[in-house]
């Protein structure tokens, strides 16, 4: 459309290359589909004032036998929540918790699990962006293929291993046993902001989308920041459970885009072209980034006015600054119909959160759901070609064991609890700085 139809709108100081999330709007024909227009990811947040202060880190080492640090791994995640859950209970006079989460049964919901919070307990195969042939939602897609292949794990998938049913597991119990009650009960509008109380040490799940929110002055009611506007608190990369392994997924980045489609008037689509070009133009982007604090561009991030404000947002200039920040990505090609798969989602884990399931019971029911759906857009796609032949083709049904054995799902660990890990925060941050 560049060179042809969007030609005569078309910025010749669009600069493709200076963005930063094409390779995640690119198909894998290689051709670019979408515009992106602004990212954020899922990352860890804590309290780095208390996690800094010499007697909670001698009172965490003297009991846990490793320092209070950011965790590299969910047992240490664990430990530190009921560290300041259950021992340090309570700061300058004020109750506070060891978590942070939602559970409210509603469409977030199924974000909050979608967005790699399977890959990040290590249900997925190993692969960047997305893992192979096992992605982060658990559906099988063979290397080389367009055709999803199956959710449940006797269908090569991994929705409903083990993997995935201690993710849900431990969602589950943290929320109940360390975050502030009626969290369990939130949205996912009413828990990010509500960090902004003041009453909580970290979160495991913190979209950066929410750092303009959190940088807020005191005035405003944020009580994260001290009295000179200062964030008390930063941003790293989320822990990973004991199934992950090196080279897998470990987080979920958001790149909203702009996309045209072909049953729009060319007209249309050449004004809509041309506008989208404007609002994520290097002057615009800069602007509307110190606003909402969601880059686009390497030129926007690397702006000597980020420099300049980068002390007091937390750590995201220098993540997005980073190497690293690649390693997060959007949900990937072998989810075939998000919104018919979506819906499945936010309303079994529902049904753990009522207590009406166990997590393995409601992750049995969500893979077989989805692999029902999957089963009727195959039978379309047979008929009449309508996902153009990269419509599911699932798997028969074989042993669980047997697919253990042979690629699928990993099987179940002895441990699920191996000794906590963590880094110090700043050493982190330097690491960044050097790559």
């Amino acid at each position: 459309m560049i060179a042809g139809d969007f030609k005569a709108q078309t910025n010749p100081g669009l600069d493709l290359d200076d963005f930063m999330g094409t390779q995640f709007t690119t198909g894998p024909d290689g051709d670019l589909y979408q515009l992106p227009d602004q990212q954020f990811a899922n990352l860890y947040w804590f309290r780095k004032d208390w996690f800094d202060r010499a007697d909670l880190q001698e009172a965490f080492k003297a009991k846990y036998g490793y320092d209070l640090g950011v965790p590299v791994n969910w047992s240490a995640y664990e430990d530190i929540a009921e560290f300041f859950s259950e021992d340090v209970k309570e700061i300058d006079g004020t109750t506070i918790y060891g978590h942070m989460d939602y559970g409210k049964r509603a469409p977030d919901l199924g974000w909050r699990m979608t967005d790699a919070w399977l890959s990040m307990a290590g249900a997925g195969s190993k692969g960047e962006p997305n893992g192979v042939p096992i992605d982060e939602w658990g559906i099988r897609m063979e290397a080389g293929s367009c055709n999803p292949a199956g959710a449940s794990v006797t269908r090569g998938g991994a929705a409903n291993g083990p993997a995935a049913v201690y993710a849900i597991r431990k969602w589950d119990e943290w929320l109940r046993k360390y975050a502030p009650p009626g969290a369990a009960s939130y949205d996912f509008y009413q828990s990010l902001p509500a960090l902004a109380q003041g009453n909580v040490a970290q979160q495991i799940f913190w979209y950066t989308a929410f750092t303009a929110d959190m940088v807020k002055p005191k005035s405003e009611g944020n009580n994260t920041v001290d009295d000179a506007g200062a964030p008390l608190w930063r941003m790293a990369p989320s822990p990973h459970g004991p199934y992950w392994e090196e080279g897998q997924k470990v987080g979920y980045q958001d790149v909203g885009s702009w996309t045209f489609l072909k049953s729009t008037p060319l007209e249309r689509s050449q004004a809509a072209w041309l506008y989208a070009q404007f609002v994520v133009s290097k002057t615009v982007d800069v602007k509307k980034s110190h606003v909402g604090l969601t880059f686009i561009r390497d030129s926007s991030v690397n702006h000597e006015s980020f420099s300049e404000r980068a002390a007091n947002l937390g750590g995201l200039v220098e993540f997005y600054r980073s190497p690293d920040r690649v390693a997060w990505s959007p949900t990937g090609v072998n989810v075939p119909d998000y919104p018919k798969l979506a819906q499945i989602w936010w309303q079994q884990i529902g049904d753990v959160n009522s207590g009406a399931f166990t997590p393995q019971e409601a992750m049995n029911r969500l893979a077989e759901e989805m692999d029902i759906t999957m089963a009727r857009m195959q039978r379309a796609d047979e008929q009449a070609e309508i996902y153009g032949g990269c419509g599911p083709r699932l798997n028969e049904e074989k042993d669980a064991e047997w697919w253990y054995a042979n690629g699928g799902a990993k099987p179940p660990l002895e441990n699920e609890k191996p000794a906590g890990q963590t880094v110090n925060y700043d050493e982190l941050v330097a690491r960044w700085a050097s790559q």
